[in-house]
């Protein structure tokens, strides 16, 4: 397995973090774990990961969140997004857990989000969040099994609209 390392984006970044943004668009996946990256251009984007994780200008009902980008060490290459809220909402505690994550479209299947998530819950432990809510899609095989390999204890499933939402606890103490 290759290592990965999570670090804060930087304009250093700039084209992958934008040719993963388009790839994830072109295959019309989610962007868990990307902040507003959907919808903004990359300075925009990158001032308000660096705001938010300040508690800056969060919008109203947002809390404060820390976006890093997952890098294989090797090569330096961008191979995932992940963001870890630092407070739960109550459309959080039901729906959108402390983390969101996913893994750009041409790295998937290579056991990267499991890696990925396991280095998102030790930046969770340094927060001080000891009990870790992670929440995927009933249908994301993929993402639950990341989940249960680092350790979630199943609670429930959640309807948010027309998707069931399983929701995961990780206890970061152990």
């Amino acid at each position: 397995m290759e290592e990965l390392k999570l670090i804060l984006p930087s304009a250093k970044y700039r084209e992958q973090i934008e040719k993963y943004k388009q790839d994830m668009l072109d295959a019309g996946s989610s962007m868990d774990g990307c902040g507003t990256l959907r919808n903004s251009d990359f300075d925009t984007w990158l001032k308000e990961c660096n705001d938010w994780r300040k508690d800056k200008n969060l919008p109203s009902g947002f809390v404060p969140a820390t976006q890093y980008i997952c890098v294989r060490k090797n090569d330096n290459k961008l191979v995932g997004m992940i963001q870890i809220r630092h407070e739960l909402t109550e459309f959080l505690l039901n729906h959108g857990g402390h983390i969101g994550d996913s893994i750009a479209v041409g790295e998937r299947n290579k056991g990267y989000g499991k890696k990925m998530l396991a280095l998102g819950l030790e930046k969770c432990k340094k927060l001080g969040i000891e009990k870790v809510l992670i929440t995927c899609k009933d249908t994301n095989i993929a993402s639950r099994k990341c989940i249960l390999a680092n350790g979630g204890k199943y609670e429930d499933t959640r309807a948010n609209g027309d998707i069931n939402l399983e929701r995961y606890w990780i206890d970061t103490k152990s």
